[in-house]
Order: structure tokens, then sequence, then C-alpha cells
């Protein structure tokens, strides 16, 4: 198995809310067939109903809204983006979980979850660099 992530899948309550919240961020996407498929660099975020996505992947759902123990992270070059996009966020209808603070890796960090409970962390890590087109590029091989 080759080491990439293609598509991260969100499973959401409310497909239409879920689409409009993420426009708000600045996200923009394609629906089709009751799925909403967002270029994010070189992997999708797709918006499907979590109630298909279970059944899908062969779970069952309880419904449980707390903590998968997973969070979503998006990398920034600056501090001054972490709070500008932590900002956008609130404003979006997003919960700030963790108001950007000094990381333990020397970095600058803060999580909202989105409407629907993922977490998402907002980072300005300076040992990670970010290419020209955003991707990430860890420092070790």
């Amino acid at each position: 198995m080759d080491q990439r992530i293609s598509i991260v899948t969100l499973g959401v309550a409310d497909l239409a809310r879920a689409r409009a919240f993420y426009e708000r961020l600045g996200w923009r996407g394609q629906e089709t067939q009751e799925t909403v498929f967002i270029q994010a660099g070189g992997l999708a975020l797709v918006l499907w109903s979590r109630a298909k996505l279970a059944a899908d992947s062969g779970i069952d759902d309880r419904g449980g809204d707390g903590f998968g123990g997973i969070s979503l992270a998006h990398n920034v070059r600056s501090r001054e983006e972490v709070d500008e996009i932590l900002g956008t966020a609130a404003a979006a209808g997003a919960t700030v979980t963790s108001p950007a603070h000094e990381t333990f890796y020397g970095g600058y960090a803060g999580c909202f979850t989105d409407l629907d409970g993922h977490v998402w962390e907002i980072a300005h890590n300076p040992g990670f660099a970010l290419a020209d087109d955003g991707s990430l590029i860890l420092p070790f091989g």
C-alpha cells in the first residue's frame, strides 16, 4: 500500500448545512449524487450523509456526538493565519474548542469543531515546511 491519503470523508447530519458551512470558510465543491467533493490540495474532502457513510463502511453508527478520536489539521505559514482562520471559522458557525496558543513544539495552534463536531486543528509549525501549493513537507524521511 502506498503512503498516501486520497480522500477524507466527513459524515454529516445535513449535507446542505455542511456545504454552506465550508463555503463560508471559502472552500468550494461540486455536488454529485448527494455527495459534495471539494479539492483540497492533493486530496479531496468529501461531505456525505453520516448514515450513508456508516452503512457504506459496515459500521453500526450509534449516533454519538462525542470525540471520535480523529482530527483534521490545516497547517499554515504564519501565526497570523492561525488567528485569521479561527476567526473565520467562528464567524461561519464553528465552535472554537482550543483558542490559538503556543505549542510544546514551538509552534502556534488552535482548534475548532465544524457543525457536525469534526475537529480541525489550525497550526503554524516552523519545523514543517509548506510547498508553494500548500502541501506539507515533513523534515524527516
